[in-house]
Formats: structure tokens, C-alpha cells, sequence
């Protein structure tokens, strides 16, 4: 078992560099409830499936095991809501590594970063794009997104 201990952000696009490289993500959620979720994720020809624990704070337990790429494809049919698709980029700042997500299709125009630490209380320096801290607001959760996309939030 894993400690999964994130940060996130909004980013702002404008400021991040040119020169990013994203890799393309799809995954469904096969469960969301109060103890957790459990996840499919299909990048390129890997598939992975992953179960948390609720989030208390920043931390969370996370679970990940391998799995058949042609059942991934079956299993991501059976999600709830929208099938989350999102590039993602990994930047180094800092000697600390930034996942960048943009998001796709029904989630389109939501750019978040994820910072993951070893403590909680761990220091780092925030990059310039990224923006409003949202680490512990749930609307900003893929699992969430995939129920409400940020494209039926009202402002």
C-alpha cells in the first residue's frame, strides 16, 4: 500500500513553456463513494486500475495494479458519468516534479497541476502557472469531474 500525499492548482496555460510534451490520458471511475473511488486508466497501451481511500486533508491510501489492456477497454465502458480525457505533461521545477493536466471534451478549458510529496508538511516553490491552490475542494477531484463537467459549472 501507498501514501498518496498531492497538492493541486489551477494553471494558467499562458504561462506555462513552450515546449511541453503531454502523453494522452482516458480513465473511468467504476465506483465513487464516501470510503473512496476505483479508477481505470488507460495510457497508450498500459491500463491500470486504482483504488483510494477518501481523502483526509492532503493524503490519501492509494492501491495500483496492472491490468489487461483489452479488459481496461471493457472495464472503462462500465465508468460512471463522463470518461475523463486529459493530456498530461510532466515539468520539472525546482527538483520537484509538476503533473500538468489539460482536459478534454466536456472538461475542456480546466488546466490543473499536481505536486506529489512526501510529507505534508513538505516545502516547495510554486511555479508562476500555477495558480489558486484547490488541494481540498472536491469539485476539482477527476472523479468528481467525470459526474459534473466543468462545462456545466455555473459561475
Amino acid at each position: 500500500m501507498a501514501k498518496e500525499i498531492e497538492r493541486k492548482f489551477i494553471v494558467d496555460p499562458a504561462k506555462l513553456p513552450n515546449d511541453l510534451i503531454g502523453i494522452d490520458y482516458q480513465q473511468g471511475y467504476l465506483s465513487i463513494n464516501d470510503s473512496g473511488v476505483t479508477r481505470i486508466r488507460i495510457i497508450n497501451d498500459k491500463a491500470v486500475l486504482t483504488i483510494k481511500s477518501k481523502t483526509v486533508e492532503i493524503s490519501r491510501d492509494e492501491f495500483e495494479y496492472d491490468i489487461p489492456y483489452e479488459d481496461a477497454l471493457r472495464l472503462i465502458n462500465l465508468s460512471q458519468g463522463e470518461v475523463i480525457h486529459k493530456t498530461r505533461s510532466v515539468i520539472e521545477y525546482e527538483n520537484k516534479t509538476w503533473e500538468v493536466d489539460e482536459f478534454h471534451g466536456k472538461n475542456k478549458g480546466l488546466w490543473l497541476a499536481e505536486i506529489e510529496l512526501t510529507d505534508e508538511q513538505e516545502d516547495f516553490i510554486k511555479p508562476n502557472w500555477a495558480m489558486e491552490e484547490v488541494s481540498k475542494d472536491k469539485k476539482y477531484y477527476n472523479s468528481y469531474l467525470c459526474l459534473h463537467p466543468y462545462s456545466t459549472w455555473k459561475e
